[in-house]
């Protein structure tokens, strides 16, 4: 018999989620409790809530690095068994290697996944060009400023189509300045790809600024509180929709929600 997968089945799933670690001692510390969500094919969605919560937890357990201890994860209608070649990942700290040129950063993953010499930096090229470096293509990580190598983190990402793209705080080490026009390149480049983001951060005017969906989560052990639509029009550029009247109203609506979980002891 075939598993056959519907064909509505939404990108990621959680259902009844729920992830306890054992430390050394022995002492157990439960991380997500009974977590549930969706999040759609082509969905940018935003996680939310206070330190230490569980956020970066969320995406550990759709890599496959991490297994719930209770219910299941589902990519596109599967469960979840190990990593799976359709996730990109953006950490915070830059996932350059320091001992390789731009071009050469960019044009490791293709050639890791298979694809011929030429094919590879024949796309590591294109790629470096999309995300402005083409002037610094041979320059090493420590040449280039902090955005520059956002830059080249985005590019290794993106140049191997992700179907689904998972963002641990990718620009909370960038000036305020830099931030947003990073933002703003992340939107440019995601409304080509059309994949599904996962964007967790503690920014909430950022996860206002970028995503469809605002996901709250509650206070360790987390679970999700609330979901917030975020109805403001794409495209957006985020340095001037923070100044649009309803985005002040979500800014403050959901900092209330935030807020009660954030001053829990």
């Amino acid at each position: 018999m075939t598993n056959t997968v519907p064909q509505d089945a939404p990108a990621i799933e959680f259902e009844r989620v729920s992830c306890r670690f054992i430390a050394p001692d022995g002492t157990a510390t439960v991380a997500l409790r009974d977590f549930s969500m969706r999040v759609g094919k082509g969905e940018f969605v935003a996680i939310v809530g206070p330190t230490g919560c569980g956020k970066s937890t969320t995406l550990s357990l759709i890599t496959g690095l991490l297994k719930p201890s209770t219910g299941e994860v589902r990519l596109m209608g599967k469960r979840v068994t190990g990593i799976d070649p359709r996730i990109g990942f953006v950490f915070q700290a830059d996932a350059v290697f320091p001992w390789r040129s731009v071009l050469h950063n960019v044009a490791a993953g293709p050639l890791f996944r298979g694809a011929g010499r030429d094919q590879a930096y024949g796309l590591a090229e294109e790629w470096v060009r999309k995300v402005g470096l083409a002037k610094f293509s041979n320059h090493y990580p420590h040449q280039l400023s902090g955005g520059m190598r956002k830059r080249v983190a985005l590019a290794q990402t993106f140049i191997n189509n992700p179907q689904i793209l998972l963002m641990d705080e990718p620009f909370s080490a960038l000036d305020m300045q830099t931030r947003t026009l990073m933002q703003d390149e992340l939107l440019q480049l995601w409304s080509q790809n059309a994949g599904s983001v996962v964007f967790v951060t503690h920014d909430l005017e950022e996860a206002i600024a970028m995503a469809d969906r605002v996901f709250v989560l509650t206070a360790r052990p987390a679970t999700l509180k609330r979901v917030y639509e975020i109805d403001l029009p794409r495209p957006r550029v985020t340095s001037e929709i923070r100044y649009e009247k309803h985005f002040v109203e979500l800014s403050r609506e959901i900092w209330a929600d935030l807020r009660e979980e954030v001053h829990i002891d």
